[in-house]
């Protein structure tokens, strides 16, 4: 079970002001690709299962997701989620051919294929994601900026097994350095396949 604390921030200058305030603890920036799938009659999506392929810095790495029905309330997210890293080539393949993914033979995608009746699949589309990294606290927290055709939303996330002890120290870090922000009411997928951006 994936439990993250997703909070919006409300510009570009929030989250411009938000990595200087990180400046000394950086860690890493990717440039994402985010793809999604579903099957030729929607199953996944009749049953809120995400499947997606995700591209780090072009084709660094590559890692395809399951994700589960999230159920997002007050700023933490939580779902199931399962992933395998991929062949970069091999996975640019899936974006022209989906059906290829079900020919892989990835147990995750033989798993989807025999709870859902996968008979093909078809791709959806996806966004771009920069990803700046920071080292706080003993936590990495991840500073986004999504860029979807329809606009752009700017969203700190931050993975913890005790969000009710980590969201108040996230919310007083955001406060001190004058970061105007929100609890994320919606998930990236669903402003994608919405086109919305709350």
């Amino acid at each position: 079970m994936e439990v993250e604390i997703k909070l919006r921030l409300k510009d570009e200058e929030a989250h411009a002001r938000l990595a200087a305030a990180l400046k000394a603890s950086y860690r890493t920036t990717h440039e994402q690709e985010n793809y999604f799938f579903d099957g030729s009659s929607a199953e996944l999506s009749s049953a809120r299962v995400i499947l997606r392929l995700r591209f780090y810095n072009f084709d660094k790495k590559a890692l395809l997701t399951v994700k589960g029905k999230q159920v997002l309330v007050d700023g933490v997210g939580r779902c199931p989620e399962t992933e395998v890293e991929v062949p970069p080539v091999q996975a640019r393949g899936y974006l022209s051919n989906p059906n290829k993914l079900l020919e892989a033979g990835l147990p995750l995608v033989d798993g989807l294929k025999q709870q859902y009746g996968l008979k093909g699949l078809k791709g959806l589309g996806g966004f771009r994601n920069v990803r700046q990294e920071f080292d706080w606290e003993g936590l990495v927290l991840e500073l986004d900026q999504t860029r979807f055709d329809h606009g752009t939303v700017y969203e700190l996330e931050a993975e913890t097994p005790k969000p009710e002890e980590v969201k108040p120290k996230l919310e007083a870090l955001l406060t001190k350095h004058g970061v105007a922000y929100a609890d994320s009411a919606s998930s990236k997928f669903a402003n994608f396949i919405q086109k919305s951006l709350r």
